[in-house]
């Protein structure tokens, strides 16, 4: 392991919610590194993997514009 890998280490989640909706599993872990919280969502799909990080001090706005989406999307 190189110095840069354990800057890059995966600090272990304050907090997980799991969510399974068809083929696709979506993880939400609220996290805390060096420069503060965040949550880390991911979506795996067989196997493959993608990340997102929303820092907590734009939570409340990242869940503002869901809730957007989601009243029109309800139309």
């Amino acid at each position: 392991m190189t110095e840069n890998d354990s800057e890059r280490t995966d600090y272990r989640p304050l907090h997980t919610e799991k969510i399974v909706a068809e083929r696709k599993t979506f993880f939400l872990d609220l996290k805390e590194n060096e420069r503060g919280r965040f949550v880390k969502i991911t979506e795996d799909v067989r196997g493959r993997r993608d990340t997102i990080m929303v820092p907590v001090e734009i939570l409340e706005e990242f869940i503002d514009a869901l809730d957007d989406i989601r009243e029109v999307a309800e139309g």
